[in-house]
Order: C-alpha cells, then sequence, then structure tokens
C-alpha cells in the first residue's frame, strides 16, 4: 500500500492567509504546507481540498482512478470545488464499513470532537489510520492490533496517540506521522526533534510513504535530561516530551511543605497541566524505580529538590560536613539512570552561569548540582536546555 500526502497542514494551510505571525513568516519553501490529504493506492481520497488535483499532479499522481473520496471534518468556508470526474465526497457514519471493487476495506471511526477518523486495509492487509484535526478516537478498548501507519493531529491532540498506544493500536514499528500543522506547531527543526520524543514524525508535502516499511520510525530516547534556569519552561518541555505516552509516573521530588501556600499553589498549577491519565509518586527514593525492567515512563522533576534532600540526609550543609554519603548516593542515582530500561525525562536547574553564591551552603549546592548534572548528562541520549522558554539540543 502507497499513500502520497497531497497536504500536511491545517485546514487552512500554513502560512495562513493574511496572518502575520512568526509562525507563518517562518513558514516558507518545504515549511509551507497545504491542508491535509492523503490519497491510498490512487483508489480513495481522504479529504478534499482546495487544489487537491494540482498538488497530486506535482507529487506525480493523477486523482482519475478515484473510486472514493471522504470528509474527515467539518469544512468551513466556502465550498470546496469538486474536480471533475470525481466521485461525490461524503461523509460516513461512525462505525461504518465499505468495500471498494479494488479491495480495500474502509472503516469510520468515531472522534471524541466534530469529524470522522477512517481506518483504511488493504487487500495484502496493511493498515492505515487517519485522523482528523483536533480529534481523538473515542471508545477505543484494550487489544487492538497496531496499525501500520497512523496520521493524527500530533501535536495539536498527543493525547490522541496515548489513547491509541494505550489499546494497543500504535505499536514499535507504527509510523507515526503528523498532519494537520499549523500554528501550534513549531518551526522545523525543533518540530522534527519534538515529534521524534513522542515516536512520531512530520513529512514535506507530496511525500509518498509505503505503508509497513518502518525504517523511518524514530526511537524515543530512553534517558533525556531537561536543564533550564528559573521559569525556562523545563517542566513543561519535559512534559509535553512524554504526553504521547499513556500511564506516565510523574516523580515529584519537592514533596508537601505545610503551611507554605505559595508552594501548593506551584504543586497545584503543575498537576492541573498533566494529564489526568498520569500518576504522581511524591519521593527521593528514585534508585528502585529506575531499577524496575518495565513500567511505563518517568518523569522526576527535579533533581535539584532531589539533591537538596540529599544534602538534608546527610547533613552536609555546615561547614567541614564529610560529603560521603552525598557522593555515593548520588554515584548509586548515576547508576541506576545507566542502566535504567525504562523511558525516563528528568529535568534539573542549571547553575552557575550567574553570581557566585555569597554562602558556603549556596557555593556547595552549586557544585553538587553541576556534577551531578553533567554526570547524567554523560549517561544520556538526549540532553536539552532550556532559554526562555525554546529548547536547545545538546545532544
Amino acid at each position: 500500500m502507497e499513500l502520497t500526502l497531497l497536504g500536511t497542514g491545517a485546514p487552512e494551510g500554513l502560512p495562513a492567509p493574511d496572518c502575520p505571525c512568526a509562525a507563518c513568516a517562518l513558514a516558507v519553501g518545504a515549511g509551507a504546507r497545504g491542508a491535509t490529504a492523503a490519497l491510498v493506492d490512487g483508489v480513495a481520497l481522504l479529504d478534499l481540498t482546495p487544489g487537491v488535483a494540482l498538488a497530486a499532479a506535482r507529487a506525480g499522481h493523477t486523482l482519475g482512478g478515484l473510486r472514493l473520496v471522504l470528509l474527515s471534518h467539518p469544512h468551513d468556508g466556502p465550498a470546496v470545488e469538486i474536480p471533475a470526474g470525481l466521485p461525490a465526497p461524503a461523509r460516513v457514519p461512525d462505525g461504518q464499513r465499505l468495500t471498494l471493487i479494488t479491495g480495500h476495506e474502509v472503516e469510520a471511526v468515531a472522534m471524541d470532537a466534530p469529524g470522522t477518523g477512517y481506518a483504511v486495509e488493504s487487500p495484502d492487509g496493511l493498515r492505515v489510520l487517519y485522523l482528523p484535526p483536533g480529534g481523538a478516537p473515542a471508545g477505543l478498548t484494550a487489544g487492538r492490533p497496531p496499525y501500520d501507519l497512523v496520521l493524527l493531529d500530533a501535536v495539536g491532540r498527543p493525547d490522541a496517540l496515548a489513547r491509541l498506544r494505550d489499546a494497543g493500536a500504535v505499536g514499535p514499528t507504527t509510523d507515526v506521522v503528523a498532519v494537520h500543522l499549523g500554528h501550534d506547531a513549531p518551526p522545523e527543526p525543533e518540530l522534527g526533534r519534538r515529534l521524534a520524543a513522542l515516536g512520531a514524525r512530520a513529512v514535506p508535502d507530496g511525500t509518498t510513504l509505503a505503508v509497513g516499511d518502518y525504517q523511518q520510525v524514530p526511537d524515543v530516547p530512553r534517558r533525556t535530561l531537561v536543564l533550564g534556569g528559573a521559569r525556562s519552561g523545563k517542566s513543561a518541555e519535559a512534559e509535553r516530551r512524554l504526553v504521547g505516552f499513556p500511564g506516565v509516573v510523574y516523580v515529584a521530588t519537592g514533596g508537601a511543605r505545610e503551611g507554605d501556600a505559595e508552594w501548593a499553589r506551584r504543586v497545584a498549577a503543575h498537576r492541573e497541566r498533566r494529564p489526568s491519565s498520569w500518576r504522581t509518586e511524591e519521593t527521593c527514593d528514585l534508585v528502585p524505580l529506575l531499577g524496575e525492567d518495565s513500567g511505563p515512563p518517568l518523569l522526576i522533576d527535579c533533581l535539584g529538590l532531589w539533591l537538596t534532600d540529599a544534602l538534608d540526609r546527610a547533613g552536609a550543609w555546615e561547614s567541614g560536613a564529610s560529603l560521603d554519603p552525598v557522593r555515593a548516593r548520588t554515584s548509586a542515582l548515576v547508576d541506576a539512570w545507566r542502566r535504567t530500561r525504562r523511558t525516563v525525562v528528568a529535568v534539573s536547574n542549571e547553575v552557575g552561569s550567574g553570581v557566585v553564591p555569597s554562602t558556603g551552603s549556596g557555593r556547595l549546592f552549586r557544585d553538587e548540582l553541576g556534577r551531578l548534572n553533567a554526570s547524567l548528562a554523560a549517561a544520556s541520549e538526549s540532553v536539552l536546555l532550556l532559554v526562555a522558554g525554546l529548547p536547545l539540543p545538546l545532544r
């Protein structure tokens, strides 16, 4: 089965007409995207968009063999012109199956937002799932066989990917391609890095995908270290990198602070922006979690508070106190990080870029956290530094 993406953008395209935003200003050349439409084996068209016949010709295809034209979402604005000779476009009721004369089977998939998804199976058994913009599957049950290719709004609805993974519909060899890309998608190369962290990718308009060829499926980094200063966006970036996975364990190393209303508000704000399917553990005992052979991804936030706990327990703040217990605990953490089989993202503060702390305890914390960050970074597949909300890849 071959699938050609005649467009990969949001319904209004990218750049959007008469839009002065930075995202549109940067969407030039290969970064420009027409409204998403997909041509399946030349017999089925998923979404009719303006200029679709010209887009097909540019990609080296003709629409002359189309048997079915499907609409996935409400089309606002003027009606799209139907090229001569094309079947009348239609939306199929949820759950209904169609069998084409070519042997392809199409099933309409219910969504949690206005629109319809479509599962397409080729005569040789290859399976594609196409979801509309802003939509995620509704009523998924576990135990589904994985699709070979999934096209979805991975930037706007990464939770749709988490739902599919939880149901087994996306597996390690499923090629997940982001479509409906619009203003909320960062420009390349950041788009590619962000999608790769979710196990997904983006392709230019006109790309033909060989369904079942999973050689281009990106490997999700097992260990990611996210560094940054205060309010740099490091926690939000760490959460974003795991939002496409179900059942994430959020490891909060700060714990509760009795009587501290401001701290309670910070904790509440963090909890409210996490997916409801995530589970929170308040602990600084990280080695056992990292040592488990399997389990959902871990998000550790943050290592600065973990180090504070280690220094507190060792009574190491006083001048002349032994740092041996702290160094032993740090070494055990780094070793567990190096050996872990779980996907893990850890957040840490980047320190030492400003004035030298005026107190011995401040200098102690700065030095020990700098050493810990360096040790973990050396054992990580991916390391990011957040500056003003923008991730800079260090590895």
